[in-house]
C-alpha cells in the first residue's frame, strides 16, 4: 500500500508525444495525458494508479493556497475569505476578461496584473463537450486543454493582453459554447470535429466585429491564427462511468473506489467522480492499495 498526506491542489497534467512518428499519421497524433496528485509541493504520478483502489479523505484542515491561513471554507478554489475579496486574481475580470477596469485605476493590485494580464494570450477552439471558445495565458498552453479534459484544441488567435483575449472570446462565443458540460465530458469522448473549418466559419461569421476590434487596439496587438494545426490528446480512462455520481468533500469525507480514469481535473471512480481542483487547499490523505 502507497499513503500520502498533504493539502490538495490542482493536478499537474502533461501531455506526452505520441510514441508514433508523425509520418505515420494522417494528422496531428494525439498526445497522451499524464498526471500527478500534487499534495503541498509532493507530485504523485497518478497514471500507475489506474486500476488499483484509491481512498481519499478529508482530515478536515483548509489553509489558503495564497497566505496560508486556516479556513473553515474554501472561497473561490482554495482561498480564505480575505484574499478572495481582495486578490486580483479572485476579481470577476478574470473570468470576464471584457470587463476588465484596470485602465479605471481600479484594479487590485495594478503590478500583480501588469505581470499577469498585460502579456500574451491564445484565444482558442477545444473539444470537451462539444466544440467552446475559450482563452489562457501562452505560457498555459496545453495545460488550460488538459484541465478542462479536450480531446481536440485550436489556437485561433493572439493577443497581446487579456482584455483583448476577452473581447474576441465575447464576440465568438455569440454562436458557440464558451464552459464546458463536465457531465458530458466525462460520459465518453466527444465527437471528432475539424476544428480548423469552425475557425475559418467563426471568422467569416465575425469578420465585421473582429476587424473592428482589431482596428481599435494598437497595430500588431492582435493576430488571428489561420494556419495554426489541431492538437489532439489521449486521456487515461479504462472505463467512463454510465451514470455521473460526484462526490463533495464538505458533505462526506472519504471517498474510495476503484480508480478507473483521469479527465480533466475528475478522478474516475467505480464509486463516482471528484473534482480534484474544487477542493484545493483541503487537507487530505491519500493512499493506493
Amino acid at each position: 500500500m502507497s499513503e500520502f498526506s498533504g493539502h490538495l491542489q490542482k493536478m499537474a497534467a502533461r501531455a506526452v508525444p505520441s510514441e508514433s512518428g508523425a509520418d505515420s499519421c494522417a494528422d496531428r497524433c494525439a498526445d497522451r495525458v499524464q498526471y500527478d496528485l500534487i499534495l503541498d509541493q509532493q507530485a504523485i504520478p497518478l497514471t500507475p494508479f489506474i486500476g488499483k483502489t484509491i481512498r481519499l479523505e478529508y482530515v478536515g484542515d483548509i489553509h489558503c493556497c495564497h497566505c496560508g491561513r486556516k479556513s473553515k471554507k474554501s472561497f473561490g478554489q482554495g482561498y480564505c475569505y480575505p484574499c478572495f475579496s481582495k486578490l486580483a486574481q479572485c476579481d470577476s475580470c478574470m473570468m470576464s476578461p471584457e470587463k476588465c477596469h484596470f485602465h479605471l485605476g481600479t484594479c487590485r493590485e495594478p503590478e500583480w496584473a501588469k505581470q499577469v494580464c498585460f502579456n500574451e494570450h491564445i484565444v482558442y477552439l477545444a473539444n470537451s463537450s462539444g466544440v467552446k471558445v475559450g482563452i489562457t495565458r501562452a505560457t498555459q498552453v496545453p495545460v488550460r486543454w488538459l484541465d478542462q479534459g479536450a480531446t481536440q484544441a485550436l489556437p485561433v488567435a493572439r493577443v497581446a493582453t487579456r482584455k483583448q483575449s476577452g473581447l474576441i472570446e465575447d464576440c465568438l462565443r455569440q454562436d458557440i459554447a464558451d464552459k464546458t458540460n463536465w457531465r458530458a465530458m466525462l460520459k465518453g469522448n466527444a465527437e471528432a470535429v475539424d476544428l480548423e473549418a469552425e475557425r475559418d466559419r467563426l471568422f467569416d461569421l465575425f469578420s465585421p466585429q473582429l476587424n473592428s476590434i482589431i482596428a481599435n487596439e494598437n497595430p500588431g496587438d492582435i493576430e488571428l491564427l489561420y494556419d495554426t494545426a489541431a492538437y489532439a490528446f489521449e486521456f487515461p480512462v479504462e472505463q467512463f462511468p454510465a451514470k455521473i455520481t460526484s462526490f463533495n468533500l464538505d458533505k462526506n469525507p472519504l471517498v474510495e473506489g476503484k480508480l478507473e480514469g483521469i479527465k480533466g481535473q475528475y478522478l474516475i471512480l467505480d464509486s463516482g467522480v471528484i473534482n480534484i481542483r474544487k477542493f484545493t487547499s483541503y487537507s487530505v490523505s491519500v493512499s493506493f492499495s
